[in-house]
């Protein structure tokens, strides 16, 4: 039997709330300028109020950034790296990347970092940077970039070169917990190149600014103090209470206070020269006076000054601590050596599968989702309002952006989907975030599921925020999907059903059922509208703001989630009626809106221009003009597949526990299901279970021959999210204008909703999900339905499960190598991947090339992306041995 590892023990503490282990992680931004919440301007201009430039000379109100950074659970003390090879212009102290209005195809991080190592408790944590030797092409990737147009690539960093020779350095940061409020920091930086090369390396503590904003009864401080080990730093905060930063031996003890630079940003003089700013101008322009003129500040670095030759290793450690110690890196490198194991302990007993890649590939994600955990704060009516201490914000603001959303309160850690291009969540992103964090930290996804329901995110009306651009955007409704994922995780990894998690959700959820009942369901015929619903440019046109002519548009995603919304609270019902009878009531009440919603998808003839095509064997959405006519819009998108989604399998045992539910379904079959055309609940002759299903068998044979058909959906890394029959462009002509859409497989060529998101193509892994999830619950109804894989192959016939299983495979394979040794995800960059230096590291991409797998969108996104790693665990998973 496989002994409980420390860090499982690490995890019960903290579940338990014996100890905080989570009081301290890597929840520092990567990028807070461009962000929402600090955009003060009367016009909504996020991207350019605080630029990247801005952003070393400007104090942030809502929170922090840096590189490889850490900071208390609720952003006071943040503690991170800075570096400069001697011929930057500027202190490499955040990541850089261009805006929206810069990159070609939208905004887009201009680095190479990588998330190699990360504990539930963030006992290990590890992060990899590199960073060029030679002055780092800021220049040329702007320009480069604004040349470009939408039918070509982004410029990324390898390509200008700056990695050729392996001049750069490898910037390793690790991190070990002692305990709670003991944290060691170990940098090691390696000199990848053939010469020696210069680096000036500064660990860098500040203080969140928030004096500058609001009167505060004392202003937090750092203090440099000296004991017989030698020089210190004291860190007075009400917030935190007192801590002390222990550094290997300096150069420098540089010191300032993180506060604006008036005259570079207003124009203003200074009321003092300490700003922000000071040790980029000090380490550029080489004059330390006035950085090491003070021992005390909000901003402190120990400096350090390296030489170092090819291949050479020079290492700090730091120690943040709330005991004065002695001997503070007394055993060290044993510490940081035991949490390693610990760490690789950990994740060995957790993922049991079939090979080294396979694992790599798993840790890795794991690993990126958990350093992508951020602190998030936003007070809306803060925000609009203004501080005392600041000028008053423009009065457009109460007319603008989320005005409308005053009681939202966010003051909390998420798990966001990249810290640098998405540093704000996304509400249905982090659902499927939450689905990945359940295999490691059960207890911290129900927590994150929990909290988006709480009143100071949910809207009285029961609207949950969508993200921070537009929080009164429509989002699709996974939550209830995303619950019943992270349950039933926890209980196979537990063997103990969290009923309590189960009630406390459903309560909520019910809030926010009622809200999309009653706000997106307009003309009453349980077809729902929906808008934007997450799939950016899917449609031929905006789908949130329509077009002149055009009543509404009734959507089959936004039925298709409704459906599968009351199938989720359905089976939610069905779980906690076995503790609690109640409950069956609620099961039967979300049984019958089932039974509405599929009703109306389903049994709209042609001659009433439903949104089922009986000729083409498809799902489309349906546009209702200002005189009442309407028309279907014929393209065939994975907005049509989603009503394959919305299934759920009840075995016999528990209908037999439930008798009105029974009686209800029984009811139904004897007096309504005859009337129907296409059969909503069907009875299985071998075992008396029941399949609810938004789609009748006969249009899921239809569906699912052109899911698994390559030339339409099905590529070689999994479903594409628009027919690849588009490769020729779709004209749809409506109110006077022609409106297209054509297969992108990549980057978006399509101006529609801006940014780099594109989902006229390419591979998106929810959705990919999702359907594998429906394809195995299918199975346990049809276990002998079989299926051409793919269509046309009649020598290969696939059931549900065994298409789930190939699906999934082929999403994993966009990160294992192939047999030239090259990992699709990587297919740009190739050949430097190929280096043994880059061999082993992985990104996890927002989608993917609908043709080749390469990685498309934010190149971080290890949000739902990581959700390759439950697609290894359910393909690949070998029995633990006892």
């Amino acid at each position: 039997m496989i002994s409980e590892s420390a860090e499982n023990k690490r995890i019960k503490e903290k579940d338990r709330k014996e100890k905080e282990w989570l009081r301290w992680g890597p929840y520092l931004s990567e990028r807070q300028w461009g962000t929402v919440r600090e955009d003060y301007s009367a016009n909504g201009d996020a991207w350019n109020y605080i630029s990247h430039d801005d952003a070393r000379s400007r104090t942030y109100r809502w929170g922090e950034d840096g590189l490889a950074g850490i900071c208390d659970n609720f952003c006071n003390v943040c503690l991170s790296v800075a570096l400069w090879n001697g011929k930057d212009a500027i202190l490499k102290e955040r990541l850089y990347g261009l805006s929206n209005n810069q990159g070609n195809h939208g905004e887009d991080v201009k680095e190479l970092y990588y998330y190699l190592d990360n504990t539930p408790t963030h006992s290990y944590m590890k992060y990899l940077y590199k960073y060029p030797q030679n002055a780092f092409p800021y220049e040329a990737l702007e320009r480069t970039n604004a040349e470009r147009g939408l039918q070509d690539a982004e410029f990324e960093l390898p390509e200008t070169g700056i990695f050729d020779e392996n001049a750069y350095f490898d910037v390793q940061v690790e991190y070990a917990k002692c305990n709670e409020n003991d944290i060691f920091m170990k940098i090691t930086v390696t000199n990848q190149g053939k010469e020696i090369a210069p680096l000036t390396l500064l660990p860098t503590l500040l203080m969140r600014n928030y004096w500058s904003f609001i009167d505060v009864e004392q202003k937090p401080k750092i203090s440099l103090r000296q004991n017989e080990f030698g020089y210190f730093a004291e860190v007075e905060n009400n917030a935190v209470g007192t801590f002390f930063l222990y550094f290997d031996k300096a150069d420098k003890h540089l010191f300032t206070e993180n506060e604006t630079n008036d005259e570079k940003i207003h124009q203003h003089t200074n009321d003092h020269p300490f700003k922000k700013d000071l040790f980029h101008e000090a380490v550029i322009s080489g004059d330390f006076s006035l950085a090491t003129q003070n021992q005390q500040g909000t901003k402190f670095s120990p400096m350090y000054v390296f030489e170092i030759a090819p291949k050479e290793q020079k290492t700090v450690f730091l120690r943040l601590t709330n005991q004065q110690q002695e001997n503070p890196f007394f055993e060290v490198e044993k510490l940081f050596e035991q949490r390693k194991q610990e760490c690789e302990i950990f994740y060995r007993n957790l993922l049991n599968v079939s090979s080294e890649e396979l694992y790599l590939i798993q840790k890795q994600a794991f690993s990126g989702l958990l350093w992508n955990k951020q602190y998030y704060y936003y007070d809306i009516e803060q925000w609009l309002e203004g501080d005392p201490k600041q000028p008053e914000p423009p009065q457009q603001r109460w007319n603008g952006r989320n005005a409308e959303w005053l009681t939202l309160r966010n003051n909390d850690i998420l798990l966001m989907p990249d810290k640098w291009e998405y540093p704000w969540y996304a509400s249905w992103d982090s659902a499927f975030h939450c689905v990945t964090m359940a295999a490691i930290d059960a207890q911290f996804a129900k927590e994150q599921l929990l909290l988006f329901n709480k009143e100071w995110y949910m809207r009285p009306n029961g609207q949950i925020p969508a993200y921070e651009w537009n929080f009164s955007d429509v989002n699709p409704p996974v939550q209830p999907w995303a619950t019943l994922m992270v349950y039933n995780i926890d209980k196979e990894r537990t063997g103990k059903p969290d009923i309590n998690f189960l009630k406390r959700m459903f309560n909520k959820l019910t809030v926010n059922f009622t809200w999309w009942v009653n706000r997106l369901d307009s003309t009453d015929n349980n077809v729902f509208e929906g808008g934007f619903l997450g799939l950016d440019n899917i449609g031929v046109f905006d789908r949130s703001q329509g077009i002149p002519g055009v009543k509404l548009l009734e959507q089959v995603d936004g039925t298709a989630w409704m459906a599968l919304y009351c199938l989720c609270m359905l089976k939610i019902s069905l779980e906690i009626s076995k503790e609690d009878e109640t409950y069956e009531e609620m099961a039967i009440k979300f049984f019958g809106h089932f039974v509405h919603i599929a009703k109306a998808l389903n049994h709209m003839n042609q001659e009433n221009k439903g949104i089922w095509d009986e000729n083409e064997g498809f799902f489309y959405d349906k546009i209702i003009f200002e005189d009442g006519g309407s028309k279907l819009i014929k393209v065939r998108s994975v907005v049509g597949m989603l009503a394959l989604m919305a299934v759920l399998h009840i075995d016999a045992e528990t209908l037999n526990k439930l008798p009105r539910l029974k009686r209800s379904f029984s009811w139904f079959e004897r007096y309504r299901m005859s009337k129907l055309r296409h059969p909503i609940i069907q009875t299985s002759e071998k075992d008396e279970s029941i399949l609810l299903s938004l789609v009748p068998k006969n249009r899921i044979r239809r569906l699912m021959r052109a899911l698994v058909d390559e030339n339409e959906f099905l590529s070689e890394y999994g479903i594409r999210s628009l027919s690849k029959i588009y490769e020729t462009p779709f004209t749809v002509p409506l109110e006077g204008n022609d409106y297209q859409i054509a297969y992108d497989p990549a980057e978006s060529t399509s101006n529609l909703f801006g940014g780099n998101s594109n989902w006229r193509g390419p591979i998106w892994f929810p959705i990919n999900y999702i359907l594998i999830d429906a394809l195995r619950e299918l199975h346990l109804f049809f276990e002998d339905t079989r299926f051409e894989f793919p269509t046309g192959n009649e020598d290969n016939k696939l059931s549900f499960y065994e298409i789930a299983d190939e699906l999934s495979k082929r999403l994993i394979n966009i990160f294992r190598e192939n047999s030239e040794g090259n990992r699709p995800v990587n297919r740009l960059h190739s050949e430097l991947y190929q280096r043994p230096e880059f061999k082993d590291l992985i990104l996890f991409y927002e989608y993917f090339h609908g043709d080749n797998g390469r990685g498309v969108g934010a190149s971080h996104q290890t949000g739902w992306t990581a959700l390759v790693a439950n697609l290894i665990d359910e393909t690949f998973r070998e029995q633990p041995s006892c």
